[in-house]
């Protein structure tokens, strides 16, 4: 794949850890697929140009700890796939999953999700 913005590489990724940096991500911009919701926020932190963080999230609406556990397992699977060359450094995702879509949902389709996802929130749409 190439990278959405010539010059832009990302480094590195880091998983998202601190409830505020969820609640900041929650307050960024958000685009809905079947399998999950995106959110996104651009960081104000210089020190980390190359850095991409991303974080999980599934409610107990999506099941029980068996079902959110799987849940969160492939949407870590996803972010591997596709945040590489899809993300933007300097930018916060959350990927919060569904209740039973995000489990059942194929995962080449839920790639597909995923970058366009991506694409409309760099786009500034909502959709």
């Amino acid at each position: 794949g190439t990278s959405p913005v010539p010059g832009h590489v990302v480094s590195a990724i880091e998983t998202l850890r601190h409830r505020r940096d969820f609640l900041a991500a929650a307050r960024g911009r958000r685009v809905s697929r079947p399998a999950f919701t995106l959110q996104a926020r651009r960081r104000e932190d210089a020190e980390a140009p190359g850095l991409v963080r991303v974080g999980y999230t599934c409610s107990r609406k999506v099941g029980n700890a068996v079902a959110r556990n799987r849940a969160k397992r492939r949407l870590r699977a996803l972010a591997r796939e596709v945040l590489p060359e899809a993300a933007r450094p300097g930018w916060d995702y959350v990927l919060v999953g569904r209740a039973d879509v995000t489990a059942t949902r194929p995962f080449d389709a839920m790639v597909r999700d995923l970058r366009s996802a991506l694409a409309a929130i760099h786009e500034g749409r909502r959709k």
